[in-house]
This record gives C-alpha cells, structure tokens and sequence, in this order.
C-alpha cells in the first residue's frame, strides 16, 4: 500500500489542529457572512454605475424594498436570538446528559453555526441596504439587484431553518453526542496509527540530555514536529520528545531533551524548543486519541451511575469502543512501515495498554455489579484479542482479567459470577488456541 510522505501528514495534522480551533469560535462564520452582505450592497449599487442602456431592468418601487426589508430585519433578529436560545440548549443538555468535556463538539456543529451566521448575515444585509436605500444610494437597476439578493438571501434563511430545526431537535441528545465523539476520536485514532511517531525516529525511554521544560502548566495540544527538526538542524543536534499530545504538563516535567550539545547557550535554545508545544489548560481531540477514549468512557460512568441506571449506554459505548480499536488496527497493519523524515527528532509512540486503560478501566469499575455490562466488557476484548495483532492481543486479555477480578468483588449472586466466569474462562482459552496457532502454523485441534 503506498503511503504518502510524512512531511505532507504532519502539515495535514497542523492545518487541521488549527482550522479546528477557528470552528470552535462562534464569531467567525457570523464575521465572514457580515462582511459578505455588506460588499453584497454596495455591489447592488455599482449596477446603476455601469453604463449599460441596451438592458432595462424593472423598475422596483422604493417603498416596496423598504417594507421588505424592514420586515427581513425584523424577523432576523427574532430567529438570531431563538437560535443562540436553542443553541445554549443543546450545549446543556450536553453536558448535563454526556459529560462537560463534548462542549467543544458541539460547539463547532457547521449546521448550527452555519444557521446563526446566516440569521445574523442576512439581518445585517437588511439594515445595511435600508440604510442606503433611504438614503437614495440605489437607483433603477440597483433596486431591481438589491431586490434580487435579498430574495436569494431570504430563501437561504428558508433553507437553513429547516435545516437547523431538524439539527437542533438531535444536537443535545446523547446518541448524537456519542457520534461526535466517535467521530474524531476515529480521526485521531487513523492519524496517530498513520502517524505514530509523526515521521520522526522513535524512542522508548526518552530521559537523557539536557532536559528542556515549560514554565506553563497544562495539556500538550500540539508538537510541531518539523519546526523542531529545523530547530535540531540549526543547533546541530539531536532533540528527543518526551510527552505526546495529552500530557499534563509542568515546570518539573520534560517536554524533550536536548542531546549531542553543550550547555553554553541551552536557554535560548530550550525557548526555542518550548515554542513549538503547543500547551494549554485543556486538552483537544484533534491529536490526542486518548482523550476521546476518555471521554467516551465518562459517558459510560454517567450511564451507569446509580442515579441515571442507563446500562444500555454503556453497553453502547463498549461496541463503540470496540469500532475504534478494530479501526486503530487495520490502519496500524496498512501503515506498519513508516518513513523517517524527521531525523533529528525522536518521540515515543503512543502506548496501546494506556489506551485501554482509558476505554475500559472506569467501565470494568463502575460496571462490575451489572452481569450484561461485565459480560459485554468480556466479549468486547475476546474481539479484539483476535484481531491479528499481537500487542493488542496481549493487553486485550490483561484488561479482560482485570475486568473480571472488578467483577469478582461486584456480583453479589454466585449465579451471575458463574455466567461471566464461564464466559471469561471460553475467550481466554480460545484467544490462548490463537496464539499458539500463530506461533505454530502446523497446531491444529484448539476449539472450545
């Protein structure tokens, strides 16, 4: 399978990571349609400037524009108004049903944004061109275009209402919550299995050199890797990452080491270094997987909390979880052999039992009183224990394990923990049967 360069999905990745924080502000798109109804007016009036006698235009009477686009000004404001309203809904409801850390989700919904920016577009416009117009700014044919966008303004208004009702009636509800969050964790997940060193040479324990450390305290957000390649090429030496996107970090921990250099100028180039982490108080989705493990798994613990009692939620997010590690796999096998660009720069790969532990840690606590939950955790590592990769399967039977001893100590029922030891005890000897199978192609006879 070709593979493109590293270089071009770390850019990717940096794009990506930053348009991501313009969709998460609301004032953008409502900035962007303003200033388009505003050259929008003043494009209608160019028309009675062009000297075009051979085209008659119809003549549209001045007060018929005004009582139009009073009217369109009015109701504008109204509907603006109703969907920040709706909007801060939603945003409520989400975090009240899922879990606070989906807000940044379902902020940056493109229907949602897209329906206020056209409210508040389209009520700009109208006061915009009644302004102009009872100042005698248009003549014939400029009446006649202004008539003409603000019909075209008015059936856009038309159509992302319909939309933003139908959006709006599911933007707050927790399945849809659970899509987004699956969503770009599924994205995250493809690009760190694409990308797991993001083209960098790959380290295992990065603790040697001088150490280089941020006087900010919060979560890595994003490491530009080929600013730092350039900074190691410049200072002709080695710099060895030693946080991923996700790590809380502090003045006491690491962000990377500086190896093959004196220490003569090590502050100026530690500033350097620092500049390109991105460090903030809250984490991302877009290049940390783990967050959306995270907060999925919390979405389950709400679930299964005694004063929701929703298994059927967790249950959910299991299968959910399952989609994303099965995803995680394929794309790792496809992009087993990635290419080294950046080889001045060394950062560890993200640890697959640390992503289990983030997926299924707090489910096989909090679950571990309910049979269906316990069962579905024992069938969910089962299935990826006998995905064809070794690493996963290995972690995939020690969570299952864990996930049982949790049970062990919640069943109260002897009969329930006889069903679940069943089950667990049938997908620990057939993942065992795998694994010799694979070690020996010639072993035959393993069933259960």
């Amino acid at each position: 399978m070709s593979q493109e360069p590293a270089t071009v999905g770390v850019m990717r990745n940096h794009l990506r990571f930053y348009l991501n924080r313009l969709r998460e502000r609301l004032w953008i798109k409502p900035l962007a349609t303003c200033i388009l109804s505003v050259i929008a007016v003043f494009v209608a009036g160019l028309a009675d400037r062009l000297d075009l006698p051979e085209y008659s235009f119809p003549d549209i009477s001045l007060e018929s524009l005004k009582k139009l686009l009073t009217v369109t000004a009015t109701s504008m404001l109204v509907m603006a108004a109703l969907a920040v309203g709706a909007m801060l809904s939603a945003y409520q409801s989400a975090s009240n049903t899922a879990t606070p850390r989906t807000f940044s989700l379902v902020i940056a919904d493109d229907v949602s944004q897209n329906a206020l920016s056209t409210f508040i577009g389209v009520f700009i416009f109208s006061i915009v061109s009644l302004t102009a117009l009872l100042n005698d700014f248009f003549e014939t044919d400029g009446r006649f275009l202004l008539f003409l966008f603000t019909t075209f303004a008015f059936a856009i208004v038309i159509l992302s209402f319909v939309r933003w009702v139908d959006r709006i009636a599911r933007l707050g509800r927790l399945g849809t919550t659970i899509d987004k969050v699956e969503e770009v964790t599924a994205a995250a997940l493809r690009s760190a299995a694409q990308l797991p060193t993001l083209g960098a040479v790959k380290t295992v324990t990065p603790n040697s050199g001088i150490p280089v450390c941020s006087k900010v305290v919060g979560y890595v957000q994003h490491i530009d890797i080929a600013k730092l390649q350039t900074i190691a090429e410049r200072m002709n030496c080695r710099i060895v990452v030693a946080v991923l996107p996700g790590s809380f970090s502090t003045p006491v921990d690491p962000l990377a080491y500086i190896q093959g250099k004196d220490q003569s100028d090590d502050e100026i180039s530690s500033n350097k270094i620092i500049q390109a982490f991105r460090i903030r108080g809250e984490r991302t989705f877009d290049e940390d997987p783990r967050f959306g493990l995270v907060v999925l798994s919390e979405i389950a613990s709400r679930a299964l909390s005694p004063s929701v009692n929703d298994p059927g939620t967790a249950i959910d997010i299991i299968g959910t979880q399952v989609r994303l590690f099965a995803l995680w796999a394929e794309t790792r096998v496809e992009s087993s052999n990635e290419r080294v660009e950046f080889d001045r720069v060394a950062i560890p790969e993200l640890s697959l039992d640390d992503m289990f532990d983030d997926a299924f840690n707090a489910i096989s606590r909090d679950g571990a009183t309910i049979l269906e939950v316990t069962v579905r955790l024992q069938k969910a590592f089962y299935c990826l224990a006998r995905l064809g990769h070794d690493e996963m399967r290995e972690t995939a039977v020690a969570h299952a394990k864990y996930a049982f001893r949790h049970a062990e100590l919640g069943l109260k029922l002897k009969d329930d923990l006889e069903i679940l030891r069943a089950v667990t005890e049938f997908s620990l000897r057939e993942v065992e049967c795998d694994a010799r199978q694979d070690a020996a192609a010639d072993s035959s006879g393993c069933g259960g």
